[in-house]
């Protein structure tokens, strides 16, 4: 793995550190890496993604690499992660899934590319990625696997919105079209460089693809998307704009809606935890006994009839004064123009309820609702 280059205060460098100097960008620590929080306006780059197309530096989370070697990757990863590998039933499939310990809770969420019947590429979040490899590795101790990680080798984009398969057709002759949702197509030619992977994900709510660049070549193709994408009305978007779109989209923030002390049924991830997983995998017996029990936690989505937006953290309380759970998201939606969020309450508060959240001394008023507000205003 190549090394990775620190700035003056110790922060990692992704290949775009240089450009957002230049620009004149405010610099913060985001899980050990030197990204910017905003790189014009949050509102605007919020706007381009919804209405237009924006691209993103995503180069702060890891590329693991993992082959075959005593035994079957698949069966060793199937052990070690809450979702089904089975269910990524083809090469180029991608697929979201939890990695959790022996309680259930859970270490890092992430996706992972299936690149042939004998190799995957696991993609942790930035700040979890060393977490990941070390509890991949403690799990390998037999090499019944090859582990590489190739986290410095790579620079990522991201390019959403409703332009975004456009601008992209624009310096690639690959068939964008042909790319279904959670799926890549491995190593394409991308305004002439080569080794490009193509995936139709993303982390906004909107239509858009995931291009992992080899690190040298990121930033040529970054500016040559922003060259061709005057007239698509594309945005340079950063940290503060991700955020807002993902909590439209109703998605997760790893540190903010769940962590190690939270199971993937509490912290709204069910999903990616399915009961008809035959195979055991490490915290399975936990999260089964946490689904089965009477006293259980959920997800839910709330909005606010006011100005005043909930913080992660904040106290949530049911109409009689008691705490009930805690806001673990929040903010003031760009598109819908009211405060909303997420929070983790006791199963028994349901969509429609309402609850009371402290905001800085004052008792607000919040509604439970589906995380589904992107979509609703659609």
């Amino acid at each position: 793995m190549t090394n990775v280059q620190l700035d003056k205060n110790g922060l990692k460098k992704t290949p775009m550190y240089d450009y957002y100097i230049e620009k004149g960008c405010k610099i913060t620590d985001f899980g050990g890496w030197g990204l910017p929080i905003q790189i014009t306006k949050i509102a605007e780059e919020h706007e381009a993604v919804r209405n237009a197309v924006g691209l993103f530096d995503a180069s702060h989370m890891g590329e693991v690499r993992v082959k075959s070697a005593k035994m079957n990757a698949y069966d060793w990863w199937n052990g070690l992660i809450t979702n089904d590998v089975h269910k990524a039933t083809f090469n180029g499939k991608a697929q979201y899934t939890a990695v959790c310990k022996e309680d259930g809770g859970i270490l890092d969420d992430l996706i992972y590319y299936r690149r042939n019947d004998d190799e995957f590429v696991a993609t942790p979040n930035g700040s979890n990625r060393e977490k990941i490899v070390q509890w991949m590795h403690d799990h390998n101790q037999e090499g019944q696997v090859e582990i590489t990680d190739e986290t410095y080798d790579w620079g990522l984009i991201t390019v959403q919105g409703p332009n975004a398969e456009e601008l992209l057709a624009r310096i690639t002759d690959t068939n964008l079209k042909e790319i279904e949702y959670y799926s890549y197509k491995q190593d394409q030619v991308v305004a002439g460089f080569d080794r490009v992977q193509i995936s139709r994900t993303g982390y906004t709510g909107e239509e858009g693809f995931e291009l992992y660049i080899p690190a040298e070549h990121m930033l040529e193709i970054w500016k040559k998307l922003v060259e061709e994408g005057q007239d698509l009305g594309v945005k340079e978007c950063a940290l503060g704009a991700r955020d807002t779109l993902r909590l439209e989209a109703g998605l997760p923030l790893y540190g903010n809606d769940f962590d190690e002390s939270v199971n993937p049924i509490a912290g709204g991830i069910a999903f990616a935890a399915p009961k008809a997983k035959e195979a055991d995998y490490i915290g399975k017996e936990a999260i089964a006994a946490y689904r089965a029990g009477d006293k259980k936690e959920a997800s839910r989505g709330f909005k606010i009839d006011g100005k005043q937006i909930a913080r992660h953290g904040m106290e949530v309380k049911n109409q009689e004064g008691e705490v009930i759970g805690v806001v673990t998201s929040g903010t003031k939606s760009p598109t819908l123009g009211y405060p909303l969020g997420f929070m983790r309450v006791a199963t028994d508060y349901k969509v429609g309820d309402k609850v009371i959240i402290d905001i800085r001394g004052k008792e607000i008023e919040a509604e439970l609702t589906k995380k589904d507000w992107l979509a609703a205003s659609k």
